[in-house]
């Protein structure tokens, strides 16, 4: 299993949910890490949570954490050797990739068992 080096990104961070017909809100982009994915069912937004309004459905507070990539797209294993020990002790996750890297979520009441995890299966951590 080859180890990863995770950063954790600074803030609460909120994934939203929105109709699928509904266009990309204003209030969705800005500073930190954000995430925007369209499917026939839904508009889902992960961004700060500061910046999704109340009256809009979402989940969290959640803690952000960057792999430090960036990754080929043939390289394998990367996100199991970081999901497999916190699955295993029961935490779920929620994982966003991008071109370069990926970004593990976990639920802000979990997270620092989730890095007492990581950093037990030899991952290191940057706070």
């Amino acid at each position: 299993m080859k180890t990863q080096t995770l950063r954790q990104l600074g803030g609460d961070y909120a994934v939203a949910r929105l109709a699928a017909d509904l266009p990309i809100p204003d209030w969705a982009d800005g500073e930190g890490f954000v995430s925007i994915s369209r499917t026939d069912e839904e508009l889902s937004i992960t961004c700060l949570a500061a910046r999704v309004p109340a009256d809009v459905q979402s989940s969290g507070p959640w803690r952000c954490f960057k792999l430090q990539g960036p990754f080929a797209f043939d390289e394998y294993g990367i996100l199991l050797a970081i999901v497999r020990p916190l699955s295993e002790a029961g935490l779920g996750v929620y994982v966003v990739s991008s071109y370069d890297t990926d970004h593990l979520l976990l639920l802000q009441s979990v997270a620092e068992r989730g890095i007492e995890l990581l950093e037990a299966a030899g991952h290191r951590v940057l706070r």
